[in-house]
């Protein structure tokens, strides 16, 4: 019988002779996998294995950290996306902004709330950049823990929080425009400013106090603490209060769609439309993808899915409900003719018809706005 031992690392029990005694590897070194096994043999006259080399007992730890240099490569890639598809995303979306802004006949409180959404996920996307290569990565900032480092976390939980509750302010208010269908009545966007950025603060703070006081790590840096739920919970509320409208929605889509008599195939092909275009934006793609799965390969692919739709979510939104929009490319056709025939000099008869059509588009109304999209 081995006798119970600690090697420095790990405590190793009691074990009969003959037998290999396993246990997850310790996190106490940043390149040990836990998910992988270390290993203690009991030789079989009673005493731990003794190494040829050093003359004393060895616990086998090498495969705690076997795929450590393909774990770093992969963090390095993961950052690499994130550098990448928050980029892309503040370009896209600085570039949904400034036409939402220029074009004085897109305005009415959709586009107000697409506004305050596409701000939310450039900031996030700001705060995001800073804190993986200011923070994240840098060990000696890390080490120091200042409170500016900690600041940074409560921001970007916050502006986290945001997204997600644009996203709900987006849902509510389609839910309110096409089923209760109040087209000739404005609603009150005070209450979608409290929603949107006012709510995210309550369980950002909540989430700030608990972290001070039950799990203080240098700048709240890591990820295995429960207490995340604090942010995670309302996120995962407001998306399924978005999955409730996304249905209810569809369903009174597809509702509309047979009493206006339309083909079976243009039946189907408006509803699978709509729906597409609602799921980027009521953040369903996350509900999605709950559960990691177990296993090296499944969770790292897992890894990379999230990391793609997390990162690339700005992107995805601005080239929907911007780039992708009918009204936003019939402005910026009728003013590229604008530009064409001024730059000819045809500023007759031709130029009043533009005129013509531009008040045209001014005179949309939001149920036009909304199913020009």
């Amino acid at each position: 019988m081995c006798n119970r031992t600690w090697d420095g690392w790990l405590c190793w029990e009691e074990t009969k002779a003959g037998i290999i005694s396993e246990q997850n590897c310790p996190n106490s070194h940043e390149d040990f996998d836990t998910s992988e096994m270390a290993v203690k043999i009991c030789s079989d006259n009673g005493s731990w294995f003794i190494h040829p080399k050093s003359g004393r007992t060895w616990s086998n730890y090498t495969r705690c950290n076997a795929h450590a240099e393909h774990g770093k490569k992969t963090a390095m890639n993961f950052m690499y996306l994130a550098y990448f598809g928050h980029g892309l995303s503040i370009i896209s979306l600085i570039i949904s902004l400034g036409i939402f802004f220029y074009f004085k006949s897109l305005s009415c409180q959709r586009i107000t709330l697409h506004k305050n959404m596409f701000f939310s996920f450039v900031l996030n996307s700001v705060i995001t950049i800073i804190w993986l290569k200011k923070i994240a990565f840098n060990q000696e900032l890390v080490l120091r823990n200042p409170t500016s480092c900690k600041v940074a976390h409560l921001i970007h939980m916050y502006l986290f929080g945001c997204n997600y509750f644009w996203m709900l302010c987006e849902g509510i208010y389609l839910h309110t425009l096409i089923v209760v269908a109040v087209f000739a009545r404005k609603q009150h966007l005070m209450w979608y400013y409290l929603l949107g950025w006012g709510f995210p603060l309550i369980p950002a703070f909540i989430y700030a106090i608990a972290r001070n006081y039950y799990y203080n790590d240098n700048c709240w840096i890591s990820a295995d603490t429960s207490l995340l739920h604090i942010i995670h919970g309302p996120i995962c509320a407001a998306l399924l209060v978005n999955l409730f409208f996304l249905l209810h929605i569809v369903r009174v889509l597809i509702t509309k769609l047979k009493v206006s008599h339309q083909a079976e195939s243009s039946l189907y092909m408006k509803a699978v439309r709509a729906t597409l275009i609602l799921i980027p934006l009521l953040g369903l793609q996350f509900l999605l993808l709950s559960y990691k799965p177990a296993g090296r390969v499944a969770s790292e692919i897992y890894d990379y899915i999230t990391q793609i739709f997390m990162h690339y979510q700005g992107l995805l939104v601005s080239t929907i409900y911007c780039f992708f929009n009918k009204q936003v490319q019939g402005v910026i056709r009728l003013r590229w003719q604008r530009y064409r025939i001024q730059s000819d000099g045809g500023l007759g008869s031709q130029s009043f018809g533009m005129q013509s059509g531009h008040k045209s588009i001014n005179g949309n109304s939001e149920h036009n706005n909304l199913e020009s999209r």
